[in-house]
């Protein structure tokens, strides 16, 4: 193997494997002072925010260090995306300590073990997906549904922080208990650290509004330690982090008994489809704003990579950012040396720097999170599928429901079956016509939306716009038979155009066989036209060998032939021409027009296939 052929392998491997090696063989040097610049800013909104965040999933909060620091080094190597920043998320925290905490039982250490666990579980999980080629997960939870979910988590969320904020004695878990104890027990409120609570959320509001480019979280917490030190407020009940040891983390491995094993892998599966599809949708997001693509698949393995990291860390399942992203953007960051500059900048922090972290208040914390999740909260998305389509907003209305009553593990999963039943329930009563001819229009057109339509006595032109299938198969059945029955003139001939079925199964199969049946029964002969070859693909070859021969006489390649055909079997008292399907179809568009033209005059209007009456008014 010549040296140039062994490279260009190389080269290939490398970036199919560990796209980011490329693109930093390729760096720039005048690309470095932006990307020193946004990965310091990156560092300071991350490390107050990991933090924050390790409170959320119920571990102490170098935890949410170690979460922070090492999943941006993994995914510089084996991620697709230039700006993403990846990291502690919201959703993915509580969804973590809805998982862990009934399973430790209280006990710190066997939560630490179980947390490995599904932490390494999760990455795992991911680079199988990646392996296979399983990208197309982030289309499966639909955006409705997704907005619905987050803004259920962004609600349990700040319900959770309230007792924090305020300074109250928290004890109740279930979101409408939560908020109807906020409202008893608000004048318990420690006031010292309600009025540092309040004042960091104020400041940060402000910063996020009229400064944007600061690193707002970062810029409070500091604060935040200065008063706690100038004012000695530890020493007036001021709940405050404490110590947080310095230094790098100890490698360990999970161990656990079969049935946690059991527990851990739903939920690691709950959580590679919640969180890769919100991480991969901010990924796409930047890509797009920068004119470039991102592979779903190499992410798969770049987020795979980042849990693995995190795990090996002892840190927590991580996502993709999307406001460390957005601050990435925002500072004009072109690759991911930005962020190797904020691990690094945060290793140091880490590794140097950790006692000044021990005054941080848990009030601010407290206030980082809120507005971390009210802005995870989206409104104007809900606004408008309330404008758009009013059952995809019940949908999402009726997701956040589910996480609010129901809990974080039953919403997944909730979620999952919600966007199960919008597919299935589009899919199985979709879209059909009775086609006929318009005047001046190529082509064969909806009889319901062109009322002038022709069509020919005796032949019914019939489409399904689907694929046929076990769920909508009798729905195929119950519409052909509708359509038969509303033409004004007896129907001879069915000629069901197929070129909109791309899938057909064993029971659609069945069902057309049933239906055939039945109309010969009645004097009406079933043929098809337009049918796609690669639907043979879909049984052996020994019955597809069977069912070519068996349709050879039923079967046309176009529209025209099967009316050319339908016309001369009229002339020839119900002699089909064998080969039909090798009829020209310029001929027999020459035959179709000259026989509807001295029909316009005397074939009755097309009756429009009736469809059945949908309620779509909104309450009012």
């Amino acid at each position: 193997m010549s040296y140039g052929r062994a490279a260009r392998k190389l080269r290939h491997l490398i970036r199919i494997s560990a796209p980011g090696l490329l693109a930093l063989s390729a760096y720039r040097p005048s690309w470095l002072p932006n990307d020193v610049a946004a990965g310091l800013s990156v560092a300071a909104i991350a490390l107050p925010v990991g933090i924050a965040y390790a409170d959320l999933a119920g571990v102490p909060p170098v935890i949410g260090m170690y979460s922070a620091i090492f999943p941006l080094f993994a995914y510089a190597i084996f991620g697709s995306s230039r700006q993403l920043m990846t990291g502690p998320d919201a959703a993915t925290c509580i969804l973590v300590a809805a998982t862990l905490a009934p399973l430790a039982g209280g006990d710190p250490q066997r939560y630490a073990v179980l947390l490995l666990g599904l932490t390494l579980m999760t990455g795992l999980l991911f680079l199988l997906a990646g392996a296979g080629k399983l990208g197309f997960i982030a289309n499966f939870l639909s955006q409705p549904i997704l907005t619905g979910y987050l803004n259920g988590i962004a609600l349990l969320i700040i319900a959770g922080q309230l007792p924090k904020l305020f300074g109250y004695a928290g004890a109740e878990e279930a979101f409408p208990e939560r908020v109807l104890e906020f409202f008893e027990r608000v004048d318990q409120s420690h006031w010292p650290t309600a009025a540092l609570g309040v004042g960091t959320l104020v400041v940060l509001v402000l910063v996020m509004r009229f400064l944007p480019r600061l690193p707002g979280a970062f810029v409070v917490v500091v604060l935040s330690i200065l008063l706690v030190t100038g004012l000695d407020l530890g020493q007036k009940g001021v709940a405050v982090l404490g110590e947080v040891p310095s230094g790098l983390p100890s490698l360990a491995l999970p161990s656990f008994d079969r049935a946690a094993f059991r527990d851990l892998f739903g939920a690691a599966a709950g959580l590679v489809l919640v969180s890769f599809t919100s991480g991969v949708l901010t990924a796409k997001s930047f890509a797009r704003r920068n004119g470039y693509e991102v592979n779903a698949n190499q992410e798969l393995i770049g987020f795979g990579a980042c849990n693995l990291a995190s795990g090996l860390a002892q840190g927590f399942p991580v996502t993709g950012a999307d406001s460390r992203t957005a601050v990435n953007n925002a500072m004009g960051g072109k690759t991911q040396v930005v962020g190797l500059v904020a691990g690094g900048a945060m290793l140091l922090v880490l590794m140097f720097m950790t006692a000044p972290l021990a005054y941080v208040p848990i009030t601010a914390l407290a206030a980082v999170i809120l507005v971390s999740a009210v802005g995870l909260f989206d409104l104007a998305d809900l606004r408008q599928l309330y404008r758009m389509s009013y059952r995809e907003f019940l949908m999402s209305v009726g997701t956040t429901l589910g996480v609010l009553f129901l809990g974080v593990l039953p919403g997944v999963l909730l979620a999952v079956a919600l966007s199960l039943i919008w597919l299935l329930s589009v899919g199985s009563r979709p879209n059909d016509a009775v086609l006929g001819r318009v005047h001046g229009l190529k082509g064969f057109h909806n009889v319901a939306d062109y009322p002038d339509a022709k069509t020919i006595p005796g032949l019914l032109l019939y489409r399904f716009d689907s694929n046929v299938v076990f769920y909508n198969a009798d729905y195929f059945k119950t519409r052909v038979r509708a359509a038969i029955a509303a033409q004004m003139t007896p129907v001879e001939w069915v000629v069901i155009d197929a070129s909109s079925v791309n899938v057909i199964d064993v029971t659609g199969l069945r069902k057309l066989d049933e239906l055939r049946a039945e109309l010969e029964t009645q004097g009406v002969s079933v043929h098809y036209a337009r049918v796609k070859r690669h639907l043979e693909r879909f049984f052996n070859e020994e019955f597809a060998r069977q069912r070519r021969k068996l349709a050879k006489r039923y079967r046309f390649q176009t529209l025209k032939t099967a009316i050319n055909a339908f016309l001369k079997h009229q002339t020839a008292n119900g002699l089909i021409l064998a080969n039909a399907d090798t009829e020209d179809p310029a001929s027999a568009g020459r035959e179709w027009r000259e026989t509807v033209q001295p029909l316009r005059k005397e074939t009755p209007d097309p009756v429009p296939l009736p469809r059945e009456k949908e309620n779509t008014e909104r309450p009012a």
